[in-house]
């Protein structure tokens, strides 16, 4: 992978491999322990804490930063990791879980995945543009690579 992500792999014992990449805020060794900010925070932790775990990355949550405290919020405020108080590399999924398991939330077609808020009840369009729009403003653009 050419630009600023890379990917190398460093070793391999039958179906175990271990590994690097590199993004713009940091490098990560796989397999990688990483701790969950589902809402732009690791609960029960300070930022120095979930360093001090030996933590290269943590895993934000698209629909629930989406909700609260949302792209906007997380913008104004100076992107997501000034909002977290986290220099390295965050990643974030995809919705996609949420896409199947607020099923009773959500509409599907072509265009868009549209939510029911479980939170207030707004409606809530969530579309592959603007998700990729919001990335600048709620989160940087790793990409979980399933390899």
């Amino acid at each position: 992978m050419s630009g600023p992500f890379s990917f190398s792999l460093m070793a391999t014992d039958c179906a175990a491999r271990r590994g690097e990449f590199v993004t713009p805020h940091g490098r990560v060794q796989t397999p990688a322990f990483m701790p969950v900010g589902t809402q732009g925070t690791v609960k029960g932790l300070a930022p120095d804490d979930v360093r001090g775990t030996g933590a290269e990355i943590v895993l934000g949550n698209t629909y629930h930063l989406m909700l609260r405290p949302g792209a906007e919020r997380i913008a104004a405020l100076g992107g997501l990791h000034k909002f977290m108080n986290w220099s390295l590399p965050i990643l974030t999924d995809s919705g996609g879980f949420q896409v199947m398991s607020l099923s009773e939330l959500r509409k599907v077609d072509e265009r868009a995945v549209t939510f029911r808020s479980h939170l207030d009840g707004t409606m809530i369009e969530l579309t592959p543009e603007a998700r990729h729009r919001d990335s600048g403003a709620a989160r940087r653009r790793h990409r979980h690579a399933a390899r």
